[in-house]
């Protein structure tokens, strides 16, 4: 029998409620501007890298003020390990500059406001809003998304927006904002993307994903044994034949 939404929400709640009650972001950071810094430079690229670069750099430019009189080119020698550092090095001058000018050096809280800025898009400001402000925001990246669609909280999204608007749909609205923690931490971890430890993962009868893996897996099996009977009387045949006086 499968299970419904509704339930499957429940018990994802219920249990990364109880395991994971204190989730967090694995960047490192001491405030929102920093927070802001890391995420930009954080696309396309791991954590683990970001919080390499970013000690550094955050000594290097403490306030929107100072990043904002640097150049690129100043800031690109301070991230050139990252992802498309060329381009993060211009959003990042760019962001500080709007920050000083637009918003008083003061990271907005807003989804529409974060997204005037260089380097901030909907998933971007989505973390913001909801690391910082606590906001019932869904940021949506690659983890979120598989985690998503294989654990059935979403259906037939195929993509990061149609996975976002059904989590916050679904989810408890005090929850939404440490559910993407639990669902990036969850793929980063145990829902990995070419080798999913399944066998490891406490929710896998809920799964869709793992139903459906292990379906296959026993379909597989029964059609090779099928084969191999067959295989095995076609031979007994050709055996007790050759048996035969001619």
């Amino acid at each position: 029998m499968s299970m419904l939404k509704k339930e499957r929400y429940r018990v994802f709640v219920d249990y990364f409620s109880t395991h994971q009650p204190h989730a967090e972001t694995e960047l490192h950071y001491s405030n929102p501007f920093e927070l802001l810094i890391a995420v930009i430079l954080s696309a396309q690229c791991t954590d683990k890298r970001i919080n390499q670069v970013t000690p550094k750099l955050f000594e290097r430019y403490p306030s929107p003020e100072a990043l904002a009189a640097s150049t690129s080119d100043e800031v690109f020698t301070y991230i050139r390990s990252v992802s498309y550092p060329n381009n993060k090095a211009k959003h990042l001058v760019g962001m500080a500059t709007i920050l000083v000018n637009e918003f008083k050096s003061e990271v907005p809280s807003s989804v529409s406001d974060l997204q005037k800025m260089p380097g901030v898009g909907r998933k971007t400001a989505n973390v913001i809003a909801s690391v910082i402000f606590q906001a019932p925001t869904m940021a949506v990246d690659t983890h979120v998304f598989r985690v998503a669609n294989r654990m059935g909280l979403s259906s037939k999204a195929t993509t990061p927006l149609a996975v976002e608007k059904q989590l916050t749909k679904n989810l408890p609205i005090d929850k939404i904002h440490i559910a993407h923690h639990w669902l990036i931490l969850h793929g980063r971890y145990t829902c990995l993307a070419r080798t999913p430890k399944c066998e490891q993962c406490p929710l896998n009868w809920m799964c869709k994903y793992y139903a459906h893996q292990h379906t296959t897996t026993a379909l597989l099996k029964a059609e090779k044994a099928a084969e191999r009977k067959k295989m095995s009387v076609k031979k007994k045949k050709i055996r007790k034949t050759a048996r035969i006086p001619q």
